[in-house]
């Protein structure tokens, strides 16, 4: 049986009360009531502008402060009691405020509609928001600086199709994490500049008759400027898109990184050891340490894609300006925002932690002749074109496959048996250490270029 709100009217046009289950499906204050310390400080600004306009008196401005400090202080102390009924943050806030201050309350709203007071509370919460992902990402990126210093020494090999490609080294390895970050972090300032744009004033999306001053508002919240077009303001959600897109970069870059210290942890490559704070056992096999927390990064991974997708697929069809559907935005940036600051978080406890273990780092470099590409590369340094070096060294790989030899294990006579410019000295560049120290340029795997890459890394992290 259908039932019905008696104790509400959505306004006086509706000549019948809401059915009870239409004003339960069509609430938000569930969940976008996380907003309120950004809808009040929101209200706030446009109060303090309304009384500059003389729409408020000084009296109305200070009740109206004392009222909403009121409201936040029941809010964070978990007195505030949420109403269904009144749909969503905007509406439980100005109800509390008009109970506490009366008429005053009531005057609050003028100028202003929910369509942009909503834009803005996205806003400077996504803003805030921000400023914490960037906090927990920095984070990780001083604990990978950490471990790769450490690690600068301490050869491995590089993989290219999961194969032994070339030896480099751990610490290379992982500086190269830390330049997915710093993108990572480029990405979501840049996103700010474009967040960073205030549509409180443009009403429900006309703009309003009355004589706002948005620079004074702007200016108090903090926003850059207020934005341009009144109809684009209020259904804009350009800015929720690229933040959900730009944490999907991250998370993306987290499931790599995820990927390769479960390899890693793995008794297959027992490469590295995680620490035991962040694993788990099984229930029936004894022996088991997972390595959960890189594995529930990975999978974490899918549902913030989801949430772009998401994003995308609510704003795709959209006439202007302000629909309903523009309400089915804040869960998916609320979740996206929560799981990057979790897992970040996550990640940056672990890694400081993380134990290699050198010396089978090191012997699976010996494996998979990752030092050919050398010595093709030494024999050009001879004279030899590089694709006749290259066949050379093909040469010299089918012998050591059938004779179970890496190349630096191949007698001298028998290289030379490829080619006669091969000399002694061929063995410096044959070992791990010599492949590795050669390759000391800006960007190269030497630990003297690790060493300086981390050193000038260091200097652009703000302390």
């Amino acid at each position: 049986m259908t039932t019905v709100n008696t104790e509400k009217l959505s306004s006086a046009r509706f000549a019948e009360a809401t059915d009870a289950f239409v004003e339960e499906f069509t609430a938000s204050v569930n969940f976008d009531r996380r907003m309120a310390r950004q809808d009040i400080q929101g209200s706030l600004a446009h109060a303090a502008m309304l009384c500059k306009i003389g729409i408020l008196t000084e009296q109305e401005l200070a009740d109206i402060r004392s009222g909403l400090m009121q409201i936040g202080g029941e809010i964070e102390r978990g007195e505030f009691v949420w109403s269904i009924k009144q749909e969503d943050v905007h509406m439980n806030i100005e109800a509390r405020l008009t109970d506490l201050i009366g008429i005053a309350g009531k005057k609050l709203h003028t100028g202003r509609s929910r369509n942009d007071q909503v834009a803005t509370d996205i806003r400077l919460y996504l803003r805030s928001e921000i400023e914490t992902i960037l906090t927990q990402l920095q984070r990780l990126q001083i604990a990978l600086l950490d471990v790769a210093e450490r690690e600068a020494d301490t050869i491995m090999p590089g993989f290219t199709h999961l194969q032994v490609a070339q030896p480099v080294t751990f610490g290379h390895h992982l500086m190269a994490w830390f330049e997915m970050l710093c993108r990572d972090k480029e990405r979501l300032q840049d996103c700010c500049k474009r967040l960073n744009v205030m549509p409180l004033g443009a009403a429900a999306l006309a703009g309003t008759s009355y004589p706002i001053d948005r620079f004074m508002t702007a200016e108090l919240l903090g926003f850059s400027r207020p934005s341009n077009n009144s109809l684009d303001s209020v259904s804009d959600r350009d800015f929720a898109i690229e933040f959900a897109a730009a944490g999907s970069l991250i998370m993306m870059h987290l499931s790599r990184f995820s990927e390769e210290l479960v390899l890693w942890a793995s008794a297959q490559f027992n490469f590295i050891d995680i620490p035991d704070a962040f694993c788990t056992g099984s229930s029936i096999m004894p022996q088991k340490k997972n390595p959960d927390v890189p594995e529930l990064v990975r999978g974490k991974s899918g549902r913030v894609t989801g949430h772009l997708m998401s994003l995308l697929m609510l704003m795709k069809s959209q006439p202007l300006a302000y629909n309903k559907d523009n309400q089915e935005d804040k869960e998916p940036l609320f979740d996206t925002a929560d799981t990057l600051i979790n897992c970040l978080r996550a990640f940056a406890d672990m890694m400081p932690r993380i134990q290699a273990k050198r010396e089978n780092m090191y012997n699976a470099a010996k494996r998979g002749f990752a030092t050919a590409t050398d010595l093709a590369d030494y024999l050009v340094r001879k004279g030899m074109p590089f694709r006749d070096a290259h066949e050379v060294v093909g040469q010299a790989v089918r012998l050591g496959l059938q004779t179970d030899r890496d190349l630096s294990e191949l007698a001298l006579t028998e290289l030379q048996g490829f080619s006669a410019t091969i000399t002694a000295d061929v063995f410096d560049i044959l070992k791990l250490e010599g492949s590795v120290a050669a390759r000391n340029h800006i960007g190269g795997t030497a630990p003297e270029a690790v060493r300086q890459a981390i050193c000038e890394a260091r200097q652009q992290i703000p302390h």
